[in-house]
């Protein structure tokens, strides 16, 4: 929503002016003053109305860009979102080293491989065909995490057999460190998306961070606490994709996201991740 205040110049007196100036008019008219004004003389001014005056203005800035066409599908963000919440959360159930045994993480590979993995690496190459840069690189990003996670853990790892606990350590955290840098950068990009992708990427830091120090410096405080972080992140992201199926579905916000929506932006943000 664009408004024009009125520039009201100060003119002392007896002092000709001969810049440009605009004033705004009770009647809502915009009134452009030119020329050289000689004591004594009349003066002479271009008028414009308000929508005149927008009108010029618009010419100035150029033409507004081609809306992006209708892609014919679905919005992929609920997807991804809830593809990664699921997966977080049966993973950090395990990281918190007290809400399930440690012998039944197994159970977290299938559904990192084909829910986590291959399910949300759809929804990212879908946002590409949306136009959602952020979309698509999050999504196909952790993607493909989860699915070289799988294949870490069910292949390399057993592999390691000659290697020492702290070496297997050292490696998985490496690998985690690199999660928690792009994730980190993403948070950047995630603070002009909406509140909920912002809150999800800052508790992800978190967890990527607290796993990372776990890993490398073999503290399972922190490897704990890394699981505690990753069930808030899970329940962000669970919240968010709730929140953009029930929003599209009835056709208004019922669940709000805080949507960053900029000046002169349709207001179906909401509707959108």
């Amino acid at each position: 929503m664009s408004a024009y205040e009125s520039i009201n110049p100060t003119q002392q007196q007896g002092t000709a002016r001969s810049d440009t100036l605009l004033d705004m008019p009770a009647h809502n008219e915009t009134k452009m003053m030119s020329g050289n004004h000689h004591s004594g003389g009349a003066n002479h001014g271009l008028t414009f109305t308000n929508e005149q005056f927008e009108q010029m203005m618009l010419r100035i800035a150029g033409p507004a860009p081609a809306p992006v066409p209708l892609s014919g599908l679905g919005n992929p963000g609920p997807l991804g979102l809830a593809s990664f919440a699921m997966t977080t959360f049966v993973l950090s159930c395990f990281n918190t080293g007290v809400l399930i045994s440690s012998g039944l993480e197994g159970v977290v590979l299938p559904l990192a491989l084909f829910y986590g993995g291959i399910s949300q690496f759809a929804a990212g190459m879908w946002e590409y065909k949306a136009n959602n840069t952020f979309g698509a690189t999050a999504f196909t990003s952790y993607g493909a995490f989860w699915m070289s996670f799988a294949a870490y853990v069910y292949f390399i790892v057993p592999g390691f057999a000659t290697a020492g606990r702290s070496d297997i350590a050292h490696a998985t955290g490496l690998y985690l460190l690199g999660w928690t840098i792009f994730t980190v950068y993403m948070t950047v990009a995630a603070f002009r998306v909406s509140k909920v992708v912002f809150g999800v990427f800052a508790f992800l830091s978190m967890t990527f961070l607290l796993l990372t120090i776990g890993e490398l410096a073999n503290s399972t405080g922190c490897t704990h606490a890394g699981g505690w972080f990753g069930l808030a992140t899970a329940a962000i992201a669970w919240y968010g994709s709730a929140a953009v199926v029930t929003n599209s579905t009835w056709g208004r916000v019922v669940m709000p996201i805080g949507a960053y929506v900029p000046v002169n932006h349709a207001k179906s943000a909401e509707l959108r991740v």
